[in-house]
C-alpha cells in the first residue's frame, strides 16, 4: 500500500520532471467521486490510464496531506479487482511511464463531465485547442461548426453520448474557409461513471488527403471510361452486358443501365449475328471470338458500322468469363473513304466534263490525255486523239506561230495572253487556248525530270459568230437611225411638195392644161412617201393601228390577192394549225409582210413551183436568238412562208435584211422588202427567222406573240384617212401654227386661212411663246412640229398647259406617234397627224380638235 504513495511522492519530486498542471475540482462533490471515476476509467482502460490521471487531480490542492492521499488510495483500491491488489512496488514505476506516455502521445484526449466540463486534457489537447474558461463542449461545438452538416454530425456524436452510447464522427476544422485539417472524434462514456465522457481527436487529414486523391483518380478514370472515345462493354459467357460505357450506350441511343440491368444481349445490338458461335463472339472463324467487324443496331433502327477488338477471362470462380472489349466506330473512317472516293470522282469529272477542253502533252507535244469538251470542239473520237502531235490538230495557218508560243512556254516563259487559233475539223473551229507547264512525277532513265503542258480549249467559234452578228445588229440599228433622219426630213419635204398640190389643184381644175402636170408631181409624191414610210417600217418608227385578229381571218381575206400576185406557175398552200391563238398587230402592216414574203417566194422560183404559208402555236421555254435578236421565253403564234425556189446563199443570210440590200438585178426591186418585214414584226414586239438550203428552197419564220384578250378590240386611229368623208372642212378661230420648216410652215397657213381659220405663224418655239404672252388669250388651238431646235414641241406643250391649260395642242411629226408619247408620263391626251398629210387631212384633223368639247 505504501507503494502508491511513494510513487506520487517520487512523482512529483522527480528532477527534471515538469508535472501538468492541476486542474481546479468544481466543487466538494465532484472531489469525492473523481477518484471512483478515475478507478473506473482505469477499469475500462487498464491500470497506465490511472497512473496518468492521478497527478491531474491536484488533491493536494484541495487540503489532503500524504496521509490523506494514502488513505483516499487505500479507499479506491478496495473497488478494485484482486489483481490490483496484488500489485508490487515495482510496478509504481510503471504507472510514472504510462502518465509520462499518456502527455506524450500525439492525439488530443479529454474527459468532461455530462454539463460538457471539461475534467481532464492531455498535453496534445491542450496545444491543439486552447478553451481558457470555457465549457469544453461548447469549445468544441464552436470548432466543430464550419457548416450546418458539419454542427449537425458534431450534434449527433454528443446526442448519443447522452444517451450512453459512443459517438463516432470524421469532421472537418475550417479556419479562414478553408478546411485546415480532419479530425476522427471517437466519445464514449465511461463505464460505471455514466455521466463522465471520455474523447479522443484523431487526426486524420493525410488520410483524407489520399483518399480524395484516390477518388479524384477514380473518378478521372471512370469520366475516361464513360466518355472515352471508344465504345467499352464487358459480357459474360451468356452474351449479357456486364458493364457498358456511356460513349457505346449513346451510339446505340440508350443508357447503360438499360443494357446492364436488362435481357439485352450482345447478338441483340447486331444487325446481324454470326451464326455458330459463342454468345460473346463478334465474329466467325478462329479470331471471331477476339476481333470482328460488325454493325450495330440503333434504338430507332438505324446502323453503323464498328470494329471490335476484345479479350476473354475466366471469372474468380472459374465458372464464367467475361469479355474486355473495345468498339472503334468505323463511321467517320467509312465517311472519310467515301468522301475521299468521291472526291476522287469529282476531280476525274471535273476534267473529264469540265466546260473547257483540256488536253495534256508532254515535253515532244504528243496528246497523252484529253477531255470530252476537247472532243466535241474537234468532233474526233478520244482514240483519234490520244498519242497524236499537237501540231496535227491545228490549222496550217496557224500552226508555226502556235508551236513557236508553245516552245516559249515550255521553256518557262509564261503566257501573257490567251492565243486564239483554228483548229483542224470538220467545220471552222476558232478556240482561245491557255497554256500551263507542269512537271510529270515519272522521271527520264537520266533522272531528270519530264515536263509537259496542260492546254484548255475555249470554243469562241459561237462567240466570234455572236460578235459579228451583234456588229451587224449594230450596224442594222445605224442604218435604222440613219433611214429614220431621212425619212423625216423627206416627210417634211413630201409635205410641202404634196401640200403646194393641193393648192395648186384648187385653181387647176380637170380640164385645164397644167392638171395632169400637177397630179403627176402629187402622184410621185405619194410613191415617194410610201417609200419613206418603208424606211420608217425598216427603222421601227412608222405609225401602227393594231387591234386583235385571227390569222386565219387575215389569209382568208388575203388569199386572192396572193393568187394574183404570183401567178398560175406557182401553187398556193395555206395551212393553218388547230386552235391559233389570237394576235394584236396593225392589219394593213401584217398584210405588207405577208405580201413581201410571198412575191420574194414567188422571184425565187422563176420556174415555177410552190409557197406555203402556216400558221401555228409555238410555247418558247427558254431565251432564244432568233437572228440577231433574243426571243425571250412565252406562247407565240407562228407564221411560215416557205417556197421551194433557189434557196439563198450562205454568206448572204446575215444581210438579207438590211436596207436597199438585194440579190436581184438592178432595177427589179428597191431592196426594201424583207427590211420592211423586219422592222414591221420587230416594232409589233415579234421575231423573224430564216432557214434555207441552196437548190431546196427557204422558210421565213415570223412568231408574233399571244394576245391574251376578246377578239376586235380596236385601237383608235391615229391619223385622219384623206377618203374620210366630211361634210364641211371649213372653221373660225385663231390657230398658232409653229413649223421650222418654211415650206411646210407656208403652205400649211394657206391651207388653214382658205378654211377659215386666223392663222398666227412661228419659226419655233421660243418665238411662239412670245406670241401667246402677247395674244395667248385669243389663241383657240396650236398646231406645232415636234422636232425644232431649242425649244421643242413638248415642251412647248407643258408651257402652254401651265399657262394657259384650255388651248389644245396638235403635233404634227414625220417620226411616229409611240415616240412622242414617249415623252409624257402623265396620261396627258395627245393629238397627232403624221407627215406627209395632205390639205384635207390637215383641215380634217384641225376641225376635228376644234370641235371636241
Amino acid at each position: 500500500m505504501q507503494s502508491i504513495p511513494g510513487s506520487m511522492t517520487a512523482l512529483q519530486t522527480a528532477p527534471n520532471k515538469k508535472m501538468p498542471p492541476r486542474l481546479p475540482v468544481i466543487d466538494r462533490a465532484q472531489e469525492k467521486i473523481v477518484p471512483n471515476i478515475l478507478w473506473g476509467l482505469a477499469a475500462m482502460t487498464g491500470l497506465g490510464t490511472l497512473a496518468i490521471i492521478i497527478p491531474h487531480l491536484g488533491l493536494g490542492g484541495i487540503g489532503m496531506g500524504a496521509s490523506g492521499l494514502v488513505a483516499l488510495m487505500l479507499f479506491a483500491a478496495a473497488g478494485m479487482t484482486w489483481h490490483l491488489v496484488k500489485r508490487t512496488r515495482s510496478e509504481s514505476r510503471q504507472e510514472v511511464l504510462l502518465y509520462e506516455a499518456f502527455h506524450s502521445v500525439l492525439t488530443p484526449q479529454l474527459i468532461t463531465d455530462e454539463t460538457g466540463n471539461l475534467i481532464l486534457a492531455n498535453r496534445a489537447f491542450r496545444g491543439w485547442i486552447d478553451i481558457g474558461g470555457q465549457n469544453a463542449e461548447a469549445a468544441l461545438e464552436s470548432r466543430f461548426s464550419a457548416t450546418p452538416a458539419v454542427a449537425g454530425e458534431f450534434g449527433k456524436v454528443k446526442l448519443s453520448l447522452h444517451k450512453g452510447q459512443p459517438g463516432i464522427a470524421e469532421l472537418p476544422v475550417v479556419r479562414g474557409g478553408k478546411v485546415i485539417e480532419w479530425r476522427r472524434i471517437v466519445s464514449r462514456p465511461i463505464e460505471a461513471f455514466p455521466n463522465y465522457f471520455h474523447w479522443r481527436f484523431e487526426d486524420i487529414s493525410e488520410r483524407r488527403r489520399m483518399e480524395k486523391a484516390m477518388h479524384d483518380e477514380q473518378s478521372k478514370l471512370v469520366d475516361f471510361m464513360a466518355h472515352a472515345p471508344v465504345g467499352i462493354y464487358s459480357v459474360d459467357q451468356h452474351g449479357l452486358f456486364r458493364f457498358v460505357n456511356k460513349t457505346l450506350a449513346e451510339w446505340l441511343q440508350v443508357t447503360p443501365e438499360e443494357l446492364i440491368k436488362g435481357d439485352v444481349r450482345l447478338h441483340d445490338v447486331l444487325r446481324e449475328a454470326p451464326k455458330g458461335v459463342a454468345a460473346h463472339a463478334v465474329g466467325t472463324g478462329p479470331q471471331g471470338e477476339l476481333r470482328g467487324e460488325v454493325v450495330m443496331r440503333r434504338r430507332d433502327g438505324s446502323m453503323f458500322p464498328v470494329a471490335i477488338t476484345q479479350t476473354v477471362v475466366a471469372t474468380e470462380d472459374g465458372k464464367g468469363l467475361r469479355t474486355r472489349s473495345i468498339v472503334r466506330d468505323q463511321s467517320p473512317e467509312r465517311e472519310w473513304q467515301q468522301a475521299l472516293s468521291v472526291s476522287e470522282h469529282r476531280f476525274q469529272r471535273l476534267f473529264a466534263e469540265a466546260p473547257i477542253g483540256i488536253l495534256l502533252v508532254d515535253g515532244k507535244y504528243t496528246v497523252m490525255e484529253c477531255n470530252h469538251a476537247f472532243h466535241s470542239i474537234i468532233h474526233r473520237p478520244r482514240g483519234g486523239i490520244i498519242g497524236t502531235g499537237l501540231s496535227d490538230l491545228i490549222a496550217p495557218a496557224d500552226r508555226k506561230s502556235m508551236m513557236a508560243k508553245l516552245n516559249e512556254v515550255l521553256d518557262g516563259a509564261d503566257q501573257a495572253k490567251p492565243m486564239e487559233i483554228h483548229m483542224v475539223g470538220d467545220r471552222e473551229i476558232i478556240t482561245q487556248v491557255f497554256v500551263k507547264r507542269f512537271g510529270l512525277a515519272a522521271k527520264e532513265a537520266s533522272g531528270a525530270e519530264q515536263s509537259g503542258l496542260m492546254l484548255y480549249f475555249i470554243d469562241a467559234t459561237e462567240q466570234k459568230h455572236l460578235q459579228a452578228q451583234f456588229a451587224q445588229s449594230q450596224k442594222m440599228q445605224a442604218i435604222g437611225q440613219l433611214a429614220g433622219g431621212i425619212a423625216h426630213d423627206f416627210n417634211n419635204l413630201l409635205t410641202a411638195m404634196i401640200g403646194f398640190c393641193d393648192l395648186l389643184l384648187q385653181r387647176h381644175k380637170p380640164g385645164d392644161q397644167s392638171f395632169n402636170d400637177i397630179m403627176q408631181i402629187k402622184q410621185n409624191g405619194n410613191r415617194a412617201a410610201n417609200l419613206v414610210r418603208q424606211l420608217l417600217a425598216f427603222s421601227r418608227q412608222q405609225t401602227l393601228q393594231p387591234k386583235v385578229l385571227s390569222l386565219a381571218d387575215v389569209l382568208s381575206e388575203l388569199t386572192n390577192l396572193l393568187r394574183r400576185l404570183i401567178g398560175a406557175q406557182i401553187k398556193l398552200e395555206v395551212v393553218h394549225g388547230r386552235s391559233v391563238g389570237l394576235v394584236k398587230v396593225d392589219q394593213g402592216q401584217l398584210e405588207q409582210v405577208i405580201i413581201n414574203l410571198v412575191v420574194n417566194a414567188r422571184d425565187a422560183m422563176p420556174s415555177g413551183g410552190t409557197v406555203t404559208i402556216r400558221t401555228r402555236n409555238h410555247k418558247q421555254e427558254t431565251h432564244i436568238l432568233r437572228g440577231q435578236d433574243d426571243m425571250p421565253p412565252g406562247d407565240y403564234v407562228v407564221i411560215e412562208v416557205a417556197d421551194t425556189g433557189t434557196g439563198i446563199p450562205p454568206e448572204n443570210l446575215q444581210r438579207i435584211f438590211e436596207p436597199f440590200f438585194s440579190t436581184k438585178e438592178i432595177g427589179s426591186g428597191t431592196g426594201l422588202g424583207l427590211s420592211t418585214v423586219y422592222g414591221i414584226v420587230r416594232q409589233t414586239g415579234g421575231f423573224v427567222g430564216v432557214e434555207s438550203t441552196m437548190g431546196v428552197g427557204s422558210t421565213f419564220i415570223i412568231y408574233l406573240p399571244v394576245h391574251e384578250g376578246a377578239e376586235g378590240v380596236e385601237v383608235k386611229p391615229e391619223e385622219t384617212r384623206e377618203d374620210k368623208p366630211g361634210p364641211d372642212l371649213t372653221g373660225a378661230g385663231t390657230i398658232l401654227l409653229v413649223e421650222d420648216e418654211d415650206a411646210v410652215r407656208v403652205f400649211s397657213s394657206r391651207a388653214l386661212r382658205n378654211k377659215g381659220y386666223n392663222v398666227l405663224e412661228a419659226r419655233s418655239g421660243e418665238e411662239a411663246v412670245e406670241i401667246l404672252n402677247k395674244d395667248g388669250d385669243t389663241v383657240d388651238l396650236i398646231v406645232s412640229d415636234v422636232v425644232m431646235p431649242q425649244m421643242d414641241g413638248p415642251t412647248l406643250y407643258k408651257h402652254v398647259r401651265d399657262k394657259w391649260p384650255k388651248i389644245k395642242v396638235v403635233f404634227v411629226s414625220g417620226y411616229t406617234e409611240d415616240r412622242l408619247r414617249e415623252q409624257f408620263k402623265s396620261g396627258e391626251t395627245i393629238y397627232f397627224l403624221a407627215k406627209p398629210f395632205t390639205l384635207k387631212q390637215l383641215a380634217g384633223k384641225v376641225k376635228e380638235v376644234m370641235e371636241e368639247a
